[in-house]
């Protein structure tokens, strides 16, 4: 099923190689017919600069918060996905247009990220539940959701002093070491 997913990828990602720029292309030209070609220029800068301090700002807020998660033992999930994002949106905000801009913006804002962080979560959450479904790749069976002797269902999950186990604690995850 994996295999699947992976051969329809393809095909559209190649058309979203195709249609982006073609579509970044019309709306600079359709900008510069209604604004002028130095205004135009100007905004795509200013729009450059824009995202260059917002995507320092709100990186730095990121690996703040990131910091803080790991120094008090908590698994860093939200912030390694905003971090994801923030590093996504840059990309897109590198890339001169304003198509790819209006999909940075919304991946590094703040009051829009936790949108595109649900959608993350659910995008990995499938994925997840493909490679650890019955006859997936990797596994030979199971329910996708981990071992059941996990507390909490999942691996960051420690004692009830919120503290993680220790070395040797924890639970036993079968599987085969691969030397390449």
């Amino acid at each position: 099923m994996a295999t699947t997913r992976r051969r329809r990828l393809g095909p559209i990602l190649a058309v979203l190689f195709l249609l982006v720029p073609i579509l970044e292309i019309y709306v600079l030209i359709r900008v510069g017919h209604v604004i002028g070609v130095g205004p135009t220029i100007l905004l795509l800068i200013a729009d450059a600069a824009f995202g260059a301090w917002l995507v320092k700002h709100e990186g730095r807020r990121a690996w703040n918060a990131l910091q803080v998660a790991l120094r008090t033992g908590r698994m860093p999930t939200r912030e390694l996905a905003d971090a994801a994002l923030i590093l996504v949106g840059g990309t897109l905000m590198i890339s001169p247009g304003f198509v790819t801009d209006v999909f940075g913006f919304a991946l590094i804002l703040p009051f829009t990220r936790p949108l595109a962080r649900r959608l993350l979560a659910s995008y990995l959450a499938r994925r997840v539940s493909i490679i650890g479904a019955p006859g997936g790749p990797g596994r030979s069976g199971g329910t996708g959701r981990g071992p059941s002797n996990w507390p909490g269902g999942g691996p960051a999950a420690g004692p009830g002093d919120g503290q993680r186990p220790g070395p040797g604690t924890g639970p036993v995850v079968q599987g085969e070491v691969i030397d390449r």
